[in-house]
């Protein structure tokens, strides 16, 4: 289990910074690609957002059911 959490936030670190890239680029083309620019910029905010929500609620729910367990 510890094995694959470490690939998958391997995955994540990577799909992160070409996230940056995309990001990065689109700022530097311009205009033209403006929409797409605001679409990747607020990816940039909302996915690690989300990623963040999920493991604490999964730290959450795992923290309840264990209680749970102890009665």
């Amino acid at each position: 289990m510890k094995k694959l959490r470490r690939i998958l936030a391997m995955v994540g670190v990577v799909l992160l910074l070409g996230l940056y890239l995309v990001t990065l680029l689109l700022a530097i083309l311009g205009k033209d690609f403006f929409p797409m620019f605001m679409a990747s910029l607020f990816s940039t905010f909302a996915i690690p957002v989300m990623i963040w929500l999920y493991g604490m609620v999964y730290r959450w729910l795992k923290r309840d059911s264990s209680s749970e367990s102890d009665l």
